[in-house]
């Protein structure tokens, strides 16, 4: 194979001779059936859901139930707070006090506190009260913000069978005071058929529905 190198202005060219053409089409063609496969390989992967194909759940908001109307005002509802480890589309599990860890082959369609936020406005609106609540952040005139810290949700398996626990620090703030109107702690739990995907998250979302129902009575009552 000869090898010959010509300078030109701006650049090197070479040639690899009538032999080295011949090297060179065949490793192009290797190079394009490897990028082939590896295309096809890539495909399959994701075909077949790879890593990423986690069973996925989402939480509902009660209906069929109703909440008394005070008055006229306006309430809006802000952004849940929650500690690092429940601020996360993973859903947790208690094996024992002060131990936490997360269920496998499960996860939330969201980070908890916004898929919590998003159910109890939809609790309101299905208690009869979507014309008095909206979101924080959308520009309504609100006369009251309700604000809630999730301080438990998950699932317990420390004593007996696993039990999912929701427990939620509520407060009603004056919008225009900035002096808190109201509070209370909402606390459900409810036995889970077991430590699965399905089982827990249908025991967490029955476990919730106890609490928005509540929140949603309560904090009805008083705007």
């Amino acid at each position: 194979m000869g090898i010959r190198g010509s300078f030109g202005g701006r650049g090197v060219r070479v040639d690899f001779g009538k032999q080295g053409r011949g090297l060179g089409r065949r490793l192009a063609g290797c190079a394009g059936a490897l990028a082939v496969a590896l295309t096809l390989g890539g495909c399959g992967a994701i075909l077949a859901g790879g890593d990423k194909a986690v069973p996925t759940f989402d939480l509902t908001a009660p209906t069929d139930f109703s909440a008394p109307r005070r008055g006229a005002g306006l309430l809006v509802v802000g952004p849940p707070t929650a500690l690092a480890v429940l601020d996360t589309n993973r859903i947790v599990v208690e094996p024992a006090p002060g131990q936490i860890t997360y269920l496998a082959g499960a996860q939330w369609s969201d980070r908890l506190p916004a898929l919590f936020q998003a159910r109890l406005i939809e609790a309101f609106e299905n208690g009869n009260r979507a014309r008095s609540v909206g979101r924080a952040g959308d520009g309504l005139t609100a006369d009251y913000t309700l604000l809630t810290d999730l301080r438990s949700f998950g699932l317990q398996t420390s004593d007996g069978g696993p039990m999912a626990v929701v427990e939620v620090s509520a407060k009603i703030v004056g919008a225009t005071s900035g002096r808190i109107a109201a509070a209370q702690v909402f606390k459900a739990s409810v036995p889970a058929a077991s430590t699965g995907g399905p089982e827990a998250t249908q025991a967490l979302d029955a476990a919730s529905d106890q609490v928005f129902i509540e929140i949603v009575r309560w904090a009805s009552s008083r705007f």
